[in-house]
């Protein structure tokens, strides 16, 4: 699953970082000539370049969250990670995908919100499938794809595409019990839980949030 779509509020910005996440397995090239493209599927296969636009995502989301709450003055256990979600034809698996992650982890948290939100869920038809995008200020999206939701589960493929915005890489070769692992199992695979390696890997990185010092001025705990 992983790639494109901007806020009208910032249609007008041109510099995006875009990167893949759920996509299904290669297909196998034909003889010359060619046949036309039958699969309506992202076949992405990952490179490094994917890879540093996942975590330049997942940077941009943290910043914008541990902003707000050291802004707010709140000492909270975990980071709150806003959403907003304009994909109602997805609803169910975006509520699902929420209860899985929160469920899964404690240092991060993520709330829907219809204003100061860090990034949104949107959908649509997209022949590179389902992918996660930001503009490098501290906003981004998750697109749905209608047409790859029919081949692979709806939910596995939302949970993924979150799990970028939490800073997990997509890992195509993994197994069906590894989130990241995507399309790369094929459409039997229905597992929308991250595995114990992928839910340390996010608390590592959300580091328990912000505490107040003696001085109230807020710190890292780690």
């Amino acid at each position: 699953m992983s790639r494109r779509k901007l806020l009208p509020s910032l249609a007008g910005l041109a510099a995006m970082l875009v990167f893949p996440a759920f996509a299904a397995p290669t297909a196998t090239a034909a003889p010359i000539p060619a046949p036309e493209p039958v699969s309506t599927v992202s076949a992405y296969a990952g490179s490094p370049q994917e890879a540093a636009n996942n975590k330049a995502f997942y940077d941009a989301v943290m910043k914008s969250a541990r902003a707000k709450q050291a802004k707010s003055g709140n000492a909270l256990a975990a980071v709150t990670v806003r959403y907003r979600n304009n994909a109602p034809t997805f609803s169910t698996q975006i509520a699902r995908s929420t209860q899985i992650w929160n469920s899964s982890v404690t240092n991060v948290r993520l709330v829907q919100s219809t204003s100061g939100y860090d990034f949104y869920y949107t959908e649509g038809n997209d022949p590179r499938g389902s992918y996660a995008s930001t503009n490098g200020h501290g906003r981004g999206y998750i697109f749905l794809d209608y047409r790859q939701a029919q081949v692979y589960d709806p939910t596995r493929i939302t949970s993924h595409e979150t799990g970028h915005v939490l800073g997990l890489p997509d890992h195509y070769s993994g197994p069906c019990s590894e989130l990241m692992s995507g399309g790369g199992p094929g459409p039997s695979c229905t597992n929308a839980y991250p595995n114990s390696n992928e839910r340390s890997r996010v608390n590592r990185l959300w580091a328990n949030g912000f505490a107040p010092t003696s001085t109230g001025v807020f710190q890292t705990v780690r």
